[in-house]
């Protein structure tokens, strides 16, 4: 009798324990699900102020903004997000949600507004079939041009050529040198569209293929010929690749270049210093053919490390509605991602908007696969090596396969 009274005993408070334990796990979550950290850059701290308070009334989850560097929280995820001092919801470039999928740093989630995306934008964000991100803003090269010496928006590159021959750009210090037209092709995201409009990619089959490298695909040698009748008429500062990119923009603040090749986060120092200046797509090539830059942008991702995955994938679903897709470009002058957004922007008549617009229209999305990161060095090289006359455009080419190809095998094994 006294055994059974022991045992029914311990039963008891076996239950209660338990009952306990799982109520405090219950309310964790529950704690845990009424709020949400979402990691920005100060950029858009505005906007998500301007939206916080009807998510949180919408959904009662309250929403804390936490106010960091992109790139660092990024760098930090790896280490922040399982201590969790991570954030939920973070922004990320297209061109690193591969690697973070990949490294199991972010979340798949189901893209509730899929409909209102083009495929280009759903590729950026999908990984072996899986979707890990909700594209919100795109981003790709334009050319910007100085009012003052063009009356329009050049069409074509024989355009930008015959600008060669007027005196005012001449470079004062290298005789037979000018700066009319200036691009740093060394840098080979700038460059990456003379190679597409000459036939040649990254990597085949949309991106997804790493055994299938094409910077020596159709004409693209093509590509390094014409850069190299560039770099020949440019003064040697253009082949210094590590300040190259801010020769161009600080000859064309200066007055002393009429078209640059650039992306849109440059605008905002343009207006700064006053400069008249018009944005319009990059013209066409002498082969005809569109100069077709990678897609870009950035994209809204959830962490794996996130306890609250259903709250941050309501956060996502609320801030790519149309509505507040419309906000973010009120408030940014970013261009939303979601087609509807996309055509209220348009509507705006701001010339940059409508010049990346129509220039998006004819980029390549840029491929999200890890080994993407192995592409980077070994094409800059090769447009270095090639617009430098180290070498032949041929064995550039050459060179910049076998190291890239080397170094993925040795990284990723055979694809």
């Amino acid at each position: 009798m006294k055994k059974r009274i022991i045992y029914t005993t311990i039963g008891l408070c076996s239950v209660i324990l338990l009952s306990a334990c799982s109520a405090s796990k219950s309310n964790d979550n529950s704690k845990s699900n009424k709020q949400l950290t979402v990691a920005v850059d100060k950029l858009y701290v505005k906007y998500m102020n301007d939206i916080k308070k009807d998510f949180e009334k919408e959904n009662k989850i309250k929403l804390n903004v936490k106010v960091v560097d992109q790139s660092d929280v990024i760098t930090n995820l790896p280490t922040d997000g399982p201590t969790g001092a991570g954030p939920d919801v973070l922004m990320a470039p297209y061109d690193r949600v591969g690697g973070l999928s990949t490294d199991g740093h972010i979340s798949e989630i189901k893209l509730k507004n899929s409909d209102q995306y083009e495929e280009k934008l759903k590729q950026l964000v999908t990984i072996d079939g899986k979707i890990y991100g909700a594209p919100n803003v795109i981003e790709t090269l334009v050319l910007y041009y100085n009012k003052e010496f063009l009356k329009g928006a050049p069409k074509t590159f024989e355009e930008l050529e015959a600008l060669q021959n007027d005196p005012k750009y001449s470079f004062e210090t290298e005789k037979g040198k000018n700066t009319a037209f200036l691009a740093n092709w060394t840098n080979f995201y700038f460059a990456y569209g003379l190679t597409a409009g000459y036939g040649g990619y990254a990597f085949g089959e949309n991106g997804t293929k790493a055994s299938d490298i094409g910077l020596a695909a159709n004409d693209s040698q093509k590509a390094l010929e014409y850069a190299k009748q560039w770099y020949d008429t440019w003064p040697k500062g253009m082949q210094d690749t590590t300040k190259a990119g801010n020769f161009v923009k600080d000859q064309f603040l200066s007055k002393k270049t009429a078209a640059i090749i650039e992306g849109p986060w440059v605008a905002a120092s343009l207006k700064e210093a006053k400069l008249n200046f018009g944005v319009s797509e990059i013209p066409v090539l002498p082969n005809g053919k569109k100069y077709s830059p990678f897609a870009g942008g950035k994209a809204w991702v959830v962490s794996n490390y996130s306890k609250n995955k259903k709250a941050s994938e309501k956060f996502i679903s609320f801030v790519t509605s149309f509505e507040n897709q419309k906000k973010f470009y009120d408030s940014t002058q970013e261009i939303p991602a979601t087609t509807k957004a996309r055509e209220y922007a348009l509507d705006q008549k701001n010339e940059l908007t409508t010049a990346v617009i129509k220039q998006f229209n004819s980029s390549k999305p840029m491929p999200n696969i890890p080994e993407m990161a192995e592409v980077w060095g070994p094409s800059a090289t090769m447009y270095f090596d090639a617009v430098s006359g180290k070498k032949i455009p041929q064995n550039a080419i050459r060179d910049a396969l076998k190291t890239i190809k080397d170094t993925i095998e040795q990284k990723y094994g055979k694809n």
